[in-house]
């Protein structure tokens, strides 16, 4: 028989065989167990976690007569054959070639037929986020209304692309990325059982490339072992991952810490001549300049032996730096790393970045190299705190025996000037008709819609409307106060995002509300200001009532004054949107 790769040969055929995903896991062995099992799964999260794995292991269990602790026995005929792929109730199917309505229908058609083999008939539809528009709506059917003895599982490595109509019709399980730490057991196991010979730092090399998907880490250790003929080395796993070795990080870091510009260019061209990729090697600058920076908060957050370094040298390393100087740093990195994305030339960004790192130190140790200046600044600064003290003791004092003086008034007025000038118009002709037809039930109604609506919004959208919330709403329309101006004034000049918010909430409610913006700052003046205009036109007109009130008004005049003040103190409890008065 020909080669198979690792990830075929050591894919997981029981639950307690996938890797780091020990919830989930457990969750569909006690379904399984109880008989609780659900017609519609989602299985969603990175590639290389597990999703395809854990879909056919629940096809064999949901099959298997002979079910152990809710795992398969692997041994009668049915798991058998499922393993080898040949049982014919079990489909598997790929949605990025198989995305049309054609072969959804014919999904359906066929899903209305029992299993001819098994207990269940099983569809594995596998990234059925490629589904189109028409092929979610004919599959939305078949799950609201599943035939017996089916089960639908499907899995995306990108779930916000699939309706809410089909998540809310499915089990949703997250499969989250693998730690190091269970990708390098997991492969230390497998080059036990195949007898190999392996160096411990390799597989923690392999283990951090892998970023979180298991799949990638065998693929990376096959890769390897094909290298240096059945043989697991430290120098072999950098060369093939393109990884920098822990001995030039080190002496990069230092060089650019101590600003010496030349040493770290000199360092830096070593690695590229080496054929290490510039990519790579930014990714392993920030996940050292990172383990540097744990380790000065928390020491105990930092595995030594998986980084390949011993506790002495981190405690050399942790001097040159400040955690400032390191937070500038990764943020340079991350800065050249997006920009090298699109160049064919990246050793020049390496170079200005170098400098830049480089520079950066020397810019942050040159300002307390004058002790005696920073020694006397902060005694004038101590000496004017004291000072500002006891001119505020004096107040408190004079305060106390009545003695209350003009000039301390003066700077509050200049400073209440200020924010006026920078005041944001509203357009009310806008604002004014939704309030007119307001109600609690209708705001009550749209905020129960606006995390769905939210969902429906792009990426960009959905940051724009994160710090903002709806405030009132009509029949007809809706309030959104925006937390800051500058993102007020950003919504208000996109015209899309209105126009997006008022479909997404169409379809939502079936009801067409025009979409009206303002600063939350203002909010409370405008709606001050509405409420008083609108009780002045209904005083214009409130003679012929008047009479028919004569008998509400045998109370005491101080009556009105007493609800006054509790409902001024409602809303400062619990706010002017809360607190609704009505009159008996």
């Amino acid at each position: 028989m020909s080669y198979q790769a690792l990830y075929r040969v050591w894919r997981p055929q029981r639950f307690d065989e996938i890797v780091g995903q020990q919830v989930i896991t457990t969750t569909l062995k006690n379904a399984l167990i109880t008989h609780q099992t659900s017609h519609a799964y989602l299985f969603t999260g990175p590639r290389g976690t597990g999703k395809t794995s854990a879909a056919k292991i629940f096809a064999k269990a949901i099959n298997c007569h002979h079910l152990k602790d809710g795992e398969p026995c692997n041994e009668c005929d049915t798991c058998r054959q499922i393993t080898a792929g040949q049982m014919n109730d079990v489909i598997e199917i790929d949605a990025a070639s198989n995305n049309g309505v054609e072969e959804i229908r014919d999904i359906r058609d066929k899903a209305k037929y029992a299993p001819t083999q098994a207990d269940y008939k099983v569809y594995i539809i596998d990234e059925v986020h490629m589904l189109s528009t028409g092929a979610f709506n004919a599959l939305l059917k078949t799950l609201e209304e599943p035939p017996a003895n089916v089960v639908f599982i499907l899995a995306t490595t990108e779930p916000h692309k699939i309706p809410l109509t089909i998540i809310s019709r499915t089990q949703r399980f997250d499969f989250r990325r693998i730690s190091s730490d269970d990708s390098f057991q997991r492969m230390k196991f497998i080059l036990d059982e195949k007898k190999v010979e392996y160096d411990e730092q390799a597989l923690w090399v392999i283990a951090n490339a892998a970023e979180g998907g298991m799949r990638d880490a065998l693929s990376i250790l096959d890769q390897v072992l094909s290298f240096s003929d059945n043989e697991v080395t430290l120098d072999n796993s950098l060369l093939v991952t393109g990884s920098v070795t822990k001995e030039l990080l080190q002496q990069y870091f230092t060089q650019i810490c101590q600003h010496k510009s030349a040493d770290a260019l000199s360092t830096m061209q070593g690695i590229l001549d080496e054929g290490k990729d510039g990519q790579r090697f930014i990714e392993d600058v920030i996940s050292f300049a990172r383990d540097i920076l744990l380790y000065q908060e928390a020491p105990e957050m930092v595995d030594a032996t998986s980084t390949g370094m011993s506790k002495e040298q981190y405690d050399e390393l942790v001097k040159l730096a400040s955690p400032d100087v390191i937070y500038a740093m990764i943020n340079q990195l991350n800065e050249i790393q997006q920009e090298m994305r699109f160049t064919t030339h990246p050793d020049v960004y390496l170079e200005v970045l170098t400098v830049k790192l480089s520079q950066l130190k020397a810019k942050s140790v040159s300002t307390p190299v004058n002790t005696e200046t920073r020694v006397s600044t902060d005694d004038d600064t101590v000496a004017s705190l004291e000072r500002q003290i006891n001119s505020l003791k004096q107040t408190v004092t004079q305060l106390q025996q009545g003695q209350v003086q003009q000039p301390v008034q003066q700077p509050n007025r200049s400073s209440t000037r200020k924010p006026k000038t920078t005041q944001i118009k509203v357009n009310l002709s806008k604002v004014y008709p939704v309030l007119e037809a307001a109600t609690k039930d209708d705001l009550i109604s749209l905020r129960n819609l606006w995390e769905d609506m939210m969902n429906m919004l792009t990426v960009q959208q959905r940051a724009l409307l994160h710090v903002s919330q709806p405030v009132a709403a009509s029949a007809d329309g809706v309030i959104v106060a925006f937390e800051y101006g500058l993102l007020y004034q950003k919504a208000v000049d996109d015209q899309t995002l209105e126009d997006d918010m008022e479909s997404d909430l169409n379809k939502l409610s079936g009801e067409t509300r025009t979409v009206v913006f303002v600063p939350k700052d203002q909010w409370p003046t405008i709606r001050k200001d509405f409420i008083d205009q609108h009780n002045l036109n209904g005083d214009q007109n409130s003679t012929e009532n008047s009479q028919n009130d004569s008998k509400d008004q045998t109370n005491e005049d101080s009556q009105p004054v007493i609800d006054d003040k509790m409902v001024s103190e409602a809303q400062k409890l619990f706010g002017e949107n809360i607190v609704e008065v009505k009159n008996d």
